[in-house]
């Protein structure tokens, strides 16, 4: 029988590293754990998340870079700054922006 999990964050949501300078919208998000072991191991013994637990999907930014992060859900919190995101990639599933959230495309693309 497969777990149910509740995850605490949605697509859509704009989120900000607890640890780290940076925030992001979630575009996509694990059950648990579904990386390399490689990579899992890369992340400092102190701060390394326990695997059992969502993981998401960031188009993440700070004020050098964009970039795509992957996340555990307790080094999240809710950025409730109500600032847009502007990684480039944004527009390629949300069509806009609610003022607290980003809104998937209605249709998909082609």
């Amino acid at each position: 029988m497969q777990k149910l999990v509740e995850a605490k964050f949605s697509i859509g949501n704009i989120v900000k590293h607890k640890f780290l300078n940076f925030r992001g919208v979630i575009f996509d998000l694990d059950p648990e754990f579904n990386n390399t072991e490689e990579w899992y191991q890369a992340i400092p013994e102190q701060i390394r998340p326990n695997k059992e637990q969502p993981f998401y999907h960031l188009f993440a930014e700070n004020k050098e870079i964009f970039y795509i992060a992957y996340v555990s859900e307790q080094n999240l919190l809710l950025d409730k700054s109500k600032k847009q995101c502007n990684h480039p990639g944004i527009k390629e599933i949300f069509e806009s922006f609610d003022g607290v959230n980003y809104q998937p495309h209605s249709k998909a693309k082609n």
